[in-house]
């Protein structure tokens, strides 16, 4: 209860953006949670000015069922009053009738830059209502402090110090969804599309997009094309053509302009490709489509944990700590000076404005950089500086998971960049030993970023089955670099591997695994590649059972996912379903645990909300299983709820990408390469590869914020292998707010505060990973 005597309220406004709601559903259940009262202010700050019925108390039903919903519940709106002095000094006064002293602002800079503001004259204006007798001294002076905390919900993702704001994700989403569509009726017809995406100021949107759709053409605002930009395009486009490819994606940011600050606009670009090269050429403009639709995972996530961030926050919060927004640094939270943001922001934009166009790149962050560099390395083929004597081999193991096939697809496409000879193996380490092995070009990993499974064939098969005729074939084809892409098998072949380099000298090699499972299991990475995709499979699932179960009253589903014994996928599909429990085998539970559960079940039947979700994951029980716990809800809830079992199976396997998981696999592929082009020029004597350190075979992966690369052999000494699963998992700390936000009573004293860090230029420039 150290809220208790607290009023924190809540308004989304500017634009909206998918993932509001979620933030609107945590703020206010943490906030009841920590014994506050907490407000709802109904379209946004002219809520705040008008007062009246659009402020109202809000009850920890007031804000369920909403998570799977786009837009923002409590509606938002641009407010001219807010901007004035009056206006501010009638939104103190609403605050002050109702005892409230603590703002928590959802939106963009512009949103949170004026929270600042009403912060900064709160005592004046104050000052000023006791003036006029609208208020007593005595109130003032009960309310004589504002807390300020922001959430950035923007789509545009342009908010600098934030690795991604509120709505991002989605908005990627409707936009892959679109161009995946598009690419077929493009096929078909041999058509160029030019597709306008938002980003009047930001080219987030487009860059992102265009690298994970391998886009022939692209222009952001921050990097306007060289002058003569149109020939160069129209010579790349006709030298796509005529290599084969029946189609042409050009990708343009709504706020694309030339070196001169000169707009370039779609129809611009459209005219042109029909005038020069004659190609049958249409225009699709996007539009208020990526605002909308339902939030993906990630922001249904991501908002949760912003929203109870937010409210620890303002309970931590003095009147000497500046207003803060919340926000996510890889897999942490963390808080950052709200002004500090707003000042890179700023010069992001001013940088562009006096056409300092680089450095307007680097202030963006380094990710955003990154992601420059690597789309115009991908993008078109350069012919390597030199042929170099070395040759990898690329495969797929383990089950198929999505994003497998953009990793292959860069990492053959950087190889080549290298100057490498590449082959890639179909049917994993079994097709490795029946020499299953083939050379490919630049043109043959085409069109593979958007697929889902695996393009080359996997298998489940590991190494010391058939070891012989691997290293026979290793020495046949010449092989001095092995990169292995799949999940726990990849990372456990690989090691086998390693650990036959005393029997065979041609295994002395450099090796490197990507992990890529849905079940994100694998060590020495927190996200595995596949995983997103399977999260956004199993919740959708989730989000049409319930509505079903809204229909039929009281029904409680239960719902089997898979993972093996580890509990990821449960658990954070039941975070972005607001499930009422997720059983997972890293959180051991007994027959009282789901005793409390049922009666938490049967209290919540009596209220208005009469459906309950209940995830299991396939192993996290030997006895309790899928059948025994509708056994027992069924009889427990019997004239209470009715149950019913679903097991998602193998959907969750399936399906295109998500636009994370083909961003992600595209990174992991060049730095993977990268990171083996300079092991093997380091173990390089004589014209052989000779490589028996514990460094030469890796495992590639996030690490809270940083890419890094782990030694199987280290790994070794933190790997469960009879439950295939690294002994300490980042994500079961996420377990704790999945059941404050199912209402469980439970001690927050394990909560891990983020700590406030700044934004300056230096951290701008650290490499993030995402």
């Amino acid at each position: 209860m150290a809220g208790a005597g607290m009023a924190i309220a809540v308004l989304t406004s500017g634009g909206d953006a998918q993932g509001m709601n979620a933030a609107v559903r945590a703020v206010t259940r943490m906030g009841i949670y920590v014994g506050a009262k907490v407000f709802l202010i109904y379209e946004g700050y002219e809520g705040l000015v008008e007062g009246g019925d659009n402020i109202k108390q809000a009850n920890w039903l007031s804000v369920s069922n909403i998570i799977q919903l786009g837009g923002t519940v409590i509606g938002s709106a641009r407010c001219k009053a807010f901007t004035t002095r009056a206006g501010r000094l009638r939104a103190a006064r609403n605050l002050v009738e109702h005892g409230i002293t603590n703002l928590c602002v959802i939106g963009g800079d512009g949103s949170l830059t004026g929270a600042d503001i009403f912060r900064s004259e709160w005592g004046g204006l104050l000052e000023e209502l006791v003036r006029d007798r609208q208020i007593s001294e005595e109130v003032a002076r009960e309310n004589c402090h504002l807390n300020i905390v922001g959430l950035v919900g923007s789509i545009d993702n342009d908010f600098c110090g934030t690795d991604m704001t509120i709505g991002t994700d989605s908005a990627l989403h409707r936009i892959m969804e679109v161009i995946d569509a598009i690419t077929t009726t493009a096929q078909s017809h041999q058509r160029t599309f030019v597709l306008e995406v938002m980003g009047r100021h930001c080219g987030y949107l487009a860059l992102v997009s265009g690298l994970a759709s391998g886009a022939d053409w692209l222009f952001i605002p921050e990097s306007p094309p060289e002058d003569g930009w149109e020939d160069l395009m129209c010579e790349r486009l006709g030298e796509t053509r005529s290599r084969g490819s029946r189609l042409n994606i050009i990708i343009i940011a709504e706020g694309a302009i030339d070196r001169s600050g000169k707009p370039i606009s779609s129809n611009y670009v459209k005219d042109l490709v029909v005038k020069r090269l004659g190609f049958d050429t249409r225009v699709t403009v996007l539009g208020h489509v990526q605002r909308g639709g339902t939030p993906s995972a990630f922001d249904r996530v991501l908002s949760s944990k912003m929203g109870m961030e937010a409210v620890m926050a303002l309970l931590e919060a003095t009147p000497d700590t500046p207003a803060c927004v919340v926000s996510l640094s890889g897999n942490q939270s963390v808080r950052l000076p709200l002004m500090e943001c707003v000042q890179v922001t700023k010069d992001v934009q001013k940088a562009m404005d006096e056409k300092r166009f680089d450095e307007a790149i680097q202030l963006r962050g380094r990710s955003f950089e990154n992601n420059w560099n690597i789309y115009k390395l991908l993008a078109h083929q350069k012919p390597a500086q030199e042929k170099s004597p070395f040759s990898l081999a690329i495969l797929n193991v383990g089950a198929p998971a999505a994003g497998m096939n953009a990793a292959v697809r860069s990492a053959v496409r950087i190889s080549i960049c290298q100057g490498h000879t590449v082959y890639v193996v179909n049917d994993g380490f079994e097709g490795l030993a029946k020499g299953q092995i083939r050379e490919v070009g630049w043109h043959d990993v085409a069109g593979w970023l958007g697929r889902g499974g695996s393009m080359l064939g996997t298998k489940r098969t590991l190494p010391k089955t058939c070891m012989e005729k691997i290293v026979e074939n290793v020495r046949k084809f010449n092989i001095q670099g092995l990169l292995v892409i799949g999940g726990f098998e990849a990372y456990e072949g690989v090691l086998q591997l390693v650990e036959a380099r005393g029997q065979y000298e041609e295994l002395c090699i450099i090796m490197c695994v990507i992990p890529a499972t849905i079940s994100n299991n694998v060590p020495g990475t927190d996200f595995s590649l596949g995983s997103d995709t399977a999260v956004n499979a199993a919740m959708e699932s989730c989000d049409r059972i319930k509505q079903s179960a809204s229909g039929t009253k009281r029904r409680v589903f239960i719902v089997e996912t898979m993972g093996g014994y580890c509990g990821y996928l449960s658990t954070v599909t039941g975070i972005a379903v607001g499930a009422d429990a997720a059983y997972v085998y890293e959180d051991p539970f007994t027959i009282h645990d789901l005793k409390a559960n049922v009666e938490h079940l049967t209290d919540k039947m009596k209220t208005d909300i009469q459906r309950g979700l209940v995830l299991r994951n396939e192993k996290c029980h030997e006895h309790y299983t899928t059948e025994f716990l509708y056994n027992l809800y069924s009889s427990e809830g019997k004239g209470i709820f009715d149950c019913r079992i679903n097991v998602l199976g193998h959907l969750q396997q399936g399906g295109a990408p998500t636009p994370f998981d083909r961003n992600y696999g595209t990174k992991l592929g060049v730095k993977a390469v990268l990171w083996m082009s300079e092991k093997l020029q380091e173990a390089y004597r004589k014209g052989r590869v000779f490589a028996n350190s514990g460094d030469s075979a890796c495992v590639i992966g996030l690490r809270k914020k940083v890419v890094a690369f782990s030694p199987v052999t280290e790994l070794k000494k933190v790997t469960d292998f009879e439950h295939r699963l690294p002994q300490e998992q980042w994500w079961l700390n996420l377990r704790l707010m999945l059941k404050m936000l199912a209402n469980y009573q439970i001690s927050l004293t394990e909560y891990i505060s983020g700590k406030m860090e700044h934004v300056t230029r230096r951290t701008l420039s650290i490499e993030k990973g995402f």
